[in-house]
């Protein structure tokens, strides 16, 4: 029964949509996947809709939700991209009558962004235009990397940002057509943007990863500023700490303007590949080209634990939708999930026979017990799989609990491990029990996941996975997408029950 547009998991076939009928399958709550020029993709559909974050916040409370009963609206982009006289910003293509088919719409709608050679596209998944898309910016630089925020995202608004190989940010209004620049032109650092990210409790913060290995905190209320990033002593070890430096700006109090960047991270010394929050954002994992990974305390801006590859560089991750394991794919053409609050290597997935492009967890098959994710590499292939920790094969040469070459706190909670990071105490016991840096465990050291599904894709390859309440999204390098609708037997029971 397999074929190009359909395959077969154990729930069911899985075909390929096209055209009109698009708009009664693949409509769901909050949708926005986007794939990056990276060939990189997420879903963006977090579990629960954050308490806005008003900017202006206290270091050591940057990323920290708070309610107030004055909030005031979130900010705008100032600049009309269709009467702009910016070089930076090519042209704007947008589809015949865009206005009058984007108020014509109701209900839920899926949107698609993506990265082609110097444009960024708009497509309506759900749209009756098949492929074409909605819109179409193309600028002077080469974009990298792109964020759509979902806790903003409504009938009139969407914010985008976009990072660029030249160093430029630029925060983009598809509806109103409206944007702004960040870091023109490099003033505040020229290196490539390799990712970026919103902050899912703010209206206004971002995230800004840079290929000299520094990650930057923006605020789009904020204009640039003279800001030089200090170098940190050679004696720096970037798999025991992070170097932060905080801007020289204004106290909050001041009358003075404060100016971007909010805070600069120096979280290691070759590029930073990608970073993303934990679904309660208090914590960010960062991958590097380094061969690790970082959790950092993203309210404390402190690293916590940092984790060696098996083999090669990391390239692409997840979290699970709640929080409990980060999931990595690197050159070593593995899959590797971590259990960070018990700073071990829980199981590596093989099947894989090249580099592993992008890997997401599929929320709706995600149950606390069971967790359903997915990846795709330059093998061609597309892999399903299925973890289960009590269900796991453990190797028979190692007790239950030898995954970890150190002696480790028994963590019971995320308050704990904070706990642990800010405690004066608990950084020199922590040192004592090994330090931060975790190296790899042999593979007889670890449990092993097999694929429930393998679907070679073709001559097409397919760099970028998402998946969507009702399908999975699959992205090629030269930006064919395909999406294909689950199985219809699966919609009760697993439509709307998942914990993503």
């Amino acid at each position: 029964m397999e074929n190009d547009s359909t395959f077969v998991a154990p729930e069911g076939v899985y075909s390929a949509a096209a055209g009109p009928g698009f708009a009664q399958l693949l409509s769901a709550k909050k949708p926005l996947p986007h794939t990056d020029a990276a060939s990189q993709a997420s879903s963006d559909t977090p579990d629960e809709e954050p308490d806005h974050t008003a900017s202006g916040e206290s270091q050591a409370h940057l990323f920290a939700a708070r309610k107030s009963a004055g909030a005031k609206a979130p900010p705008r982009p100032k600049h009309n991209i269709r009467t702009t006289s910016s070089t930076f910003i090519a042209r704007l293509q947008s589809a015949e009558g865009l206005a009058k088919t984007l108020s014509a719409k109701h209900g839920d709608t899926t949107f698609l962004f993506y990265n082609s050679a110097k444009s960024l596209l708009w497509v309506d998944v759900g749209g009756g235009s098949g492929r074409e898309p909605l819109a179409r910016l193309t600028f002077t630089a080469f974009p990298t990397c792109h964020d759509v925020h979902p806790a903003t995202a409504s009938p009139d608004r969407l914010d985008v940002i976009i990072g660029f190989a030249s160093g430029d940010l630029l925060w983009f209004d598809p509806l109103s057509s409206r944007y702004a620049r960040l870091n023109k032109a490099g003033c505040v650092s020229s290196s490539p943007v390799t990712a970026v990210r919103w902050v899912p409790s703010s209206t206004s913060l971002f995230l800004a990863a840079h290929a000299d290995g520094a990650v930057f905190v923006y605020d789009t209320e904020r204009e640039d500023g003279p800001f030089t990033p200090p170098e940190p002593l050679s004696s720096w070890d970037p798999t025991q700490s992070m170097f932060v430096s905080a801007p020289p700006w204004p106290a909050a109090q001041s009358r003075a303007p404060a100016k971007n960047p909010v805070s600069h991270w120096r979280v290691s010394r070759r590029p930073v590949v990608d970073l993303v929050f934990s679904p309660d954002v208090k914590w960010v994992a960062a991958i590097s080209e380094d061969g690790c990974l970082r959790v950092i305390d993203a309210l404390a801006e402190v690293l916590v634990d940092c984790y060696a590859s098996y083999f090669g560089a990391f390239t692409c991750m997840a979290w699970s939708p709640d929080g409990r394991f980060i999931l990595t794919g690197g050159q070593d053409d593995l899959l590797t999930l971590f259990a960070p609050w018990e700073a071990r290597v829980v199981a590596r997935a093989q099947g894989h026979s090249s580099f592993v492009a992008s890997a997401a967890f599929d929320g709706t098959r995600c149950d606390g017990r069971t967790y359903r994710f997915g990846s795709v590499g330059d093998d061609g292939k597309l892999i399903l799989w299925d973890f289960s920790a009590g269900t796991l094969h453990r190797p028979k040469s190692h007790p239950a609990h030898s995954h970890s070459s150190h002696p480790r706190f028994s963590v019971a909670s995320t308050a704990s491990l904070r706990g642990l990071a800010l405690n004066g105490n608990g950084e020199k016991e922590r040192e004592r029990e090994g330090g931060r840096f975790h190296p790899a465990p042999g593979r007889n050291e670890v449990a092993v996941v097999q694929p429930v599904l393998v679907k070679h894709t073709g001559a097409e390859l397919t760099t970028g996975i998402a998946f969507l309440p009702r399908a999975l999204i699959t992205a090629g390098k030269t930006g064919l997408v395909k999406m294909w609708v689950r199985p219809l037997a699966i919609r009760a029971k697993h439509g709307s029950g998942g914990s993503g």
